[in-house]
C-alpha cells in the first residue's frame, strides 16, 4: 500500500496509507479520523484530478510519497452571543450526546454493516465498557497474543469515541485490527470487501475480549466476559437402544433458537435448541447408535444472548440460505422452565421477592411473612449460586428484559444488510443503521420477527432483572 502526505490548512499529515483495493471513500474516512472533516465535506486534489468517492485509483496515478492537498472544514461550534438561546449545536460534543440521548453512528467502510451492528449492541453493555476502560495500553499478561491485545485496545477506543461523539465515527482502526486478527473478515470479491456473518463477528470479538479481560487472582483468572455473557449448561446424554446414560457440562455465550415449522415463538425455539440428536459409537452395542442430548441451564449470565438459527448451508446453490419464518419474541423473557432443578431451587426466593416488589409497585397488599419464611430467605441469600461472586447482593431471577436486537434484511448471510436496534439508558430505542441513528417506538421493536423480506431478528440480547438481597 502506498503512503502519501496530506496537506490540510496548516497541518501536514505524513505516512498516510492508501489501500488501493478499497474505494476512495475508505481513504476519506481515514482522513476524517485524522482531521475531523467529514468525508462529504472533503475535497482532495491530486495530479489525476479531484478524488471522488468512486474514483478508480489506477487512473489517479497515486505514487509513493506523493503529497495531496485536502480542502474542507470541520463543523466547528460557534459561541452563541451573550444572553441568546443556547442551541444543542452550540454545546460541546459530550453535552450534545447527553442532549440527543444516544451515542454516535458508525460509517460503513464497505460492506461493514455486520461489524457496525455488532459493535453497537456490545457497546450498550456498561459493565463491558467499564472493564475495557480499566484495560491497560501495555496489555495484561505475556500469554496474550499481540493481535488480541490490539483488538481489545481498538474496541476500548472505539467505544470511547462512540460515547464522545454525536457525529458518525469512522471505525477504521478497529476494522483494520479485526481483519488482522481474523483474516476471514478481509475476504475480497471483485476488489471489494465481502459481506460477512454478524454472528461470527460477534462470537470472535467476545472470544478475544474473554482472553484479554481475565482478571489475575491468587486462586484463578476471573473471566469478565464469562461473568457477563456465560451460560452454564448441564446435559443428560442417553441412548434408548443400549440404556447408556452420562452427563456433560459446558459453558456457552449464547442460546440457540432453532426454527422449524413447529416453532412460532422464541420459547419454543429455545426448547428445540436445548435438545439434540447425536450419532456416536456405543461401547455396549459395539456400533454407532443414536443418543439424545437433553440440556438445561445451570448458571445464568447478566446478559442473555440468543441467536436465531436462520441460516443453513444450501448444497444446490453452495451458499448460506435463510429461513424467513416469523418467530415472535418478547420484551420480557422468563426462562425459569429451561433451568435445571438445582438452579430452579436457587431462583425460587429471588423470584418471590421480585413478585412481591412488583406487586407493591402495582399497589397490591401483600401477606405478612412468617418468621419461618424469613429464615428461609436468609438461608437462600447466603447460598452460593453459580452466577458469579458479584451477584451475592443483586440476585438473578431468571427474568430478562430486551435491550438490543441485531437484524438482517436479505436472503443470504453473506449479502443483505445488518442493523442494530439498541435500548438507551434513558429507555428510548434507537435504530443504528450504520451512520444513521433513528429513534424508534418500543412497540415496534418486537415486530422485527420475520415472515418476509423486511429486517428480522438474528440476535437478541436481554439484561437480567435482579433483586437486592
Amino acid at each position: 500500500m502506498p503512503t502519501v502526505s496530506v496537506k490540510w490548512q496548516k497541518e501536514l499529515y505524513r505516512d498516510v496509507e492508501i489501500d488501493t483495493t478499497q474505494p476512495p471513500y475508505v481513504f476519506k474516512c481515514q482522513l476524517y479520523d485524522l482531521t475531523g472533516v467529514p468525508p462529504e465535506r472533503q475535497k482532495i486534489v491530486m495530479k489525476g484530478g479531484l478524488l471522488k468517492d468512486d474514483s478508480d485509483w489506477s487512473k489517479m496515478g497515486v505514487k509513493e510519497g506523493q503529497r495531496l492537498m485536502m480542502m474542507g472544514t470541520t463543523d466547528e461550534i460557534v459561541n452563541a452571543p451573550e444572553k441568546s438561546p443556547v442551541f444543542m449545536e452550540d454545546l460541546p460534543e459530550e453535552e450534545q450526546v447527553v442532549a440527543v440521548g444516544h451515542s454516535a453512528g458508525l460509517f460503513n467502510l464497505g460492506n461493514t454493516c455486520y461489524m457496525n451492528s455488532t459493535v453497537q449492541c456490545l457497546h450498550s453493555v456498561p459493565e463491558l465498557k467499564s472493564a475495557l476502560i480499566e484495560y491497560p495500553q501495555s496489555g495484561r499478561s505475556n500469554d496474550l497474543d499481540q493481535s488480541s491485545h490490539l483488538l481489545t485496545v481498538a474496541t476500548r477506543d472505539l467505544f470511547s469515541e462512540l460515547d464522545k461523539n454525536v457525529k458518525p465515527v469512522a471505525p477504521m482502526q478497529f476494522w483494520m485490527v479485526l481483519r488482522k486478527k481474523y483474516p476471514q473478515f478481509g475476504q475480497l470479491h471483485n476488489g471489494s470487501f465481502m459481506q460477512q456473518d454478524a454472528e461470527e463477528c460477534w462470537t470472535q470479538i467476545l472470544y478475544t475480549l474473554s482472553q484479554a479481560l481475565r482478571r489475575p487472582s491468587s486462586s484463578e483468572n476471573l473471566d469478565t466476559v464469562k461473568e457477563l455473557f456465560g451460560i452454564d449448561l448441564v446435559s443428560r446424554v442417553h441412548c434408548a437402544e443400549s440404556g447408556e446414560e452420562s452427563s456433560e457440562t459446558e459453558s456457552v455465550y449464547s442460546l440457540k433458537c432453532h426454527i422449524s415449522h413447529e416453532v412460532n415463538h422464541l420459547h419454543e425455539g429455545l426448547k428445540h435448541g436445548l435438545k439434540s440428536e447425536l450419532e456416536k459409537v456405543s461401547p455396549t452395542l459395539g456400533r454407532s447408535a443414536i443418543y439424545i442430548k437433553d440440556s438445561h441451564i445451570n448458571g445464568l449470565p447478566r446478559y442473555l444472548t440468543i441467536q436465531f438459527v436462520r441460516f443453513f448451508w444450501k448444497r444446490e446453490s453452495n451458499q448460506k440460505a435463510k429461513i424467513l419464518r416469523k418467530v415472535d419474541y418478547p420484551l420480557e423473557l422468563d426462562i425459569f422452565d429451561l433451568c435445571s432443578d438445582n438452579l430452579r431451587k436457587q431462583l425460587e426466593v429471588p423470584r418471590q421477592m421480585l413478585r412481591d416488589e412488583e406487586g407493591r409497585k402495582a399497589g397490591l397488599k401483600l401477606k405478612e411473612k412468617s418468621s419461618t419464611s424469613v429464615d428461609n430467605d436468609v438461608r437462600m441469600s447466603d447460598a452460593e449460586v453459580s452466577m458469579g461472586s458479584s451477584e451475592k447482593k443483586n440476585r438473578l431471577t431468571g427474568v430478562y428484559d430486551l435491550v438490543a436486537v441485531l437484524t438482517h434484511k436479505g436472503r443470504s448471510a453473506d449479502s443483505g444488510h445488518y442493523v442494530a436496534w439498541v435500548k438507551q439508558e434513558n429507555g428510548k430505542w434507537i435504530e443504528f443503521d450504520d451512520d444513521n441513528p433513528i429513534p424508534q417506538r418500543e412497540e415496534d421493536i418486537t415486530k422485527l420477527s420475520g415472515g418476509g423480506d423486511w429486517h428480522m431478528a438474528y440476535i437478541c440480547m436481554y439484561t437480567a432483572r435482579t433483586i437486592a438481597m
